[in-house]
């Protein structure tokens, strides 16, 4: 749930606690992301890639070769 920005979109993330789930404003911002996701249940979605996936990633497809990116000519 991102906002405009690509920002988290909290007005909505607070209405869902709240409504939805049935949590108080305090209970809300004591939760971690990951918990707040498994409170949105199966259907929520996949996860982010988390630390680990992206270390793998990076071992993966190291960066090098000339330096230059694709913009750069």
């Amino acid at each position: 749930m991102k906002g405009s920005d690509g920002g988290f979109d909290w007005p909505v993330l607070l209405r869902v606690a709240l409504k939805g789930l049935g949590l108080k404003p305090d209970e809300f911002w004591a939760l971690t992301p990951a918990e707040f996701w498994l409170l949105l249940g199966d259907d929520a979605g996949a996860m982010p890639m988390g630390r680990n996936r992206l270390d793998e990633l990076s071992r993966s497809y190291p960066d090098g070769g000339s330096g230059k990116g694709e913009d750069d000519g």
